[in-house]
């Protein structure tokens, strides 16, 4: 993928602090895209961030805390106010705790799933959906999982909310394609980063995983797709099995 295909583009990427969000903020933000960073780690963002800058692109990051409404929709008013526009918006931050039979799951780790995982991703297109369509331009391309294709034993509240987070994703495509938005989901199998406390592996097994940048490829397709038409799902999958 060329350097400044997104040139004067304004993207908004969450959980950009490491793992996924990070690969796909740089991989904008080498395409010439100002890059929004928010999640709740400030020292994360701010190394990303400067990154971004040193390989020559433009990153700002923003600290939010995706459970707190009021905090997406200063964050939407901050960018609002700072650029006037949002080209891109991926929602990347997702959680899972509390692994184990449903029957045993605290509500709390239900709550934080489905906050985290469903409802902020409502929460960013509510926020962001405006902007796109006074525009009459956008992508949103919300991270789900191979777990809300298939049943996860032991994980039904993380696979539940990545479910759910499909359903919004292709009910959304149909609501916003008048406005010339395109709204896609990505669903990766198991990425090779510490999301879900997986803790250290053999590098040879963390080789065959996909890796961070796989998905940000694939974003950097889905947002520089021709305008006729649009790609509204990629499962993604290892060549290999880990």
């Amino acid at each position: 993928m060329r350097d400044n295909m997104l040139d004067g583009q304004v993207a908004v990427v969450t959980g950009a602090a490491r793992g996924i969000g990070a690969a796909i903020a740089k991989r904008l933000g080498a395409m010439g895209a100002h890059v929004f960073l928010t999640a709740r780690d400030e020292k994360s963002l701010a190394e990303v961030a400067a990154e971004i800058g040193t390989a020559g692109g433009k990153a700002s990051f923003v600290i939010c805390d995706l459970q707190n409404a009021d905090a997406i929709a200063d964050l939407a008013a901050q960018v609002r106010a700072d650029t006037g526009r949002c080209d891109i918006l991926v929602n990347n931050a997702g959680v899972a705790t509390g692994g184990g039979p449903l029957h045993e799951l605290d509500p709390h780790d239900w709550d934080t799933m489905m906050n985290v995982n469903l409802k902020a991703p409502y929460l960013l297109i509510r926020a962001f959906a405006p902007l796109m369509i006074e525009q009459k331009y956008g992508h949103i391309v919300n991270i789900s999982s191979l777990a809300g294709k298939n049943p996860l034993a032991n994980g039904a509240t993380y696979s539940a909310s990545k479910w759910g987070l499909n359903g919004l994703t292709y009910s959304v495509a149909e609501e916003l394609r008048p406005h010339n938005i395109r709204v896609s989901v990505v669903a990766p199998g198991s990425v090779n980063t510490d999301f879900g406390g997986l803790g250290h592996m053999d590098q040879a097994r963390a080789a065959r995983k996909i890796q961070p940048e796989d998905v940000a490829h694939v974003i950097a397709m889905l947002v520089t797709q021709q305008p006729q038409s649009f790609v509204s799902e990629v499962l993604l999958r290892p060549t290999q099995k880990p």
